[in-house]
């Protein structure tokens, strides 16, 4: 198959916690002209979330990341100066540094009802941020192959998405502790190894007669295809305080799926050992990042996070090119370099360890750079 022209349209969707100016606290229940407010700004992309603290952005369809950029900022942009009127503001990160999970509410929504009565303790615990890519998969190609293909990249993009270092205010030791308390819920983490999507339509059929799952229900893995749109949905990485990251996640995941969409035999390679070696590596992203050491083939050298982006580069230049995203892996380079968000926290942690409270110094690192412009 040709890279001429596939894959052209994606889409993103992140997710913000509401967070008062004066404490720099997740707010618990906001009030209704609050919520009002982040409807009107984000408008047609506003979405509830579990909790009522937390709002959804879900783009339109773009074509170009130039487009994401302008709507993103846009958006992010309204929605600061909306909550700025009421002494609020977002932060857009994988968990929130200040966040209390005991405190949190509810969204009084049938469906958020079902997920707390069913998921208890589990539910009520994740107050979770997450960055969402839909990359569109063209008429004829199979999800799961595609999907089965770009599965051992995905730690990749976990480990430059990193932003969740503190939980329940405490250091958790994890760049990612939001991935480790996503392993708590059924079906979510990595997916199950199936074929194609005759098999993972039986998977579906299956747990829907045992009663596991509704009948209109999904999967939450960490990347799955979608009933809604004819996409493969990323779900892995952390929401991004720093709109830039995002685009360049939802840029390099777009051009593996074209990479994947053109292979001759999409998904071929991913193996048993290949996947036993997916687990690891996703578990040290989600604890090490950057410093993590990551094994890509059975008996093959252990390399650095900086190794297997040169590796990434190598492999997906074509696409990346096809998709006039040139510069990706210079900008992820240099997102290296200076450090993901979960490495930045940390930093101002230790940075305003001196004062009473250094947790608020973190969350309104977190607030600044939710609310900068590209």
């Amino acid at each position: 198959m040709s890279a001429k022209g596939v894959v052209q349209r994606f889409g993103i969707e992140e997710e913000y916690f509401i967070t008062d100016l004066k404490t720099r606290r997740m707010l618990a229940a906001p009030d209704e002209p609050v919520l009002a407010a982040c409807r009107e700004a984000l408008d047609g992309g506003f979405a509830y979330e579990m909790f009522q603290g937390q709002v959804e952005l879900a783009s339109p369809v773009f074509t170009q990341t130039d487009q994401a950029a302008e709507y993103m900022s846009k958006a992010r942009a309204r929605l600061d100066q909306a909550l700025a009127e009421h002494g609020l503001g977002f932060i857009c990160a994988g968990a929130h540094p200040l966040a209390d999970w005991r405190e949190q509410q509810q969204t009084p929504q049938s469906h958020f009802r079902e997920l707390f009565a069913e998921f208890a303790l589990v539910a009520r615990r994740s107050v979770l941020s997450g960055l969402h890519v839909h990359a569109e998969i063209p008429a004829g190609v199979d999800r799961i192959a595609v999907m089965n293909e770009v599965l051992p990249w995905t730690p990749l993009l976990l480990a430059l998405s990193t932003s969740s270092p503190f939980w329940d205010g405490v250091n958790s030791g994890y760049m990612s502790y939001r991935q480790a308390l996503c392993d708590e819920w059924p079906r979510m983490g990595i997916p199950e190894h199936l074929a194609n999507e005759t098999a993972f339509a039986q998977y579906l059929d299956t747990l829907r007669q045992a009663g596991a799952i509704a009948a209109k229900a999904n999967v939450w893995w960490a990347i799955r295809p979608s009933l809604s749109f004819p996409t493969l949905e990323l779900r892995m990485t952390d929401a991004c305080p720093r709109l830039a990251d995002a685009l360049l996640l939802a840029g390099l995941f777009r051009v593996m799926v074209h990479h994947a969409c053109c292979q001759a035999q999409p998904g071929s390679g991913y193996t048993a050992p290949i996947g036993w070696l997916l687990k690891e590596n996703r578990a040290q992203a989600r604890r090490w990042g950057r410093h993590g050491r990551y094994v890509l083939a059975p008996a093959g050298d252990t390399l650095t996070l900086e190794q297997w982006l040169d590796q990434a580069s190598d492999t997906f230049d074509s696409s990346a090119q096809a998709l006039g995203e040139e510069g990706l892996f210079d900008q992820a380079r240099r997102l290296l370099r200076a450090g993901t968000s979960a490495e930045r926290q940390l930093r101002c942690f230790d940075v305003a360890a001196h004062t009473p409270s250094p947790l608020m110094a973190v969350a309104e690192q977190l607030l600044e750079e939710s609310r900068q412009a590209l």
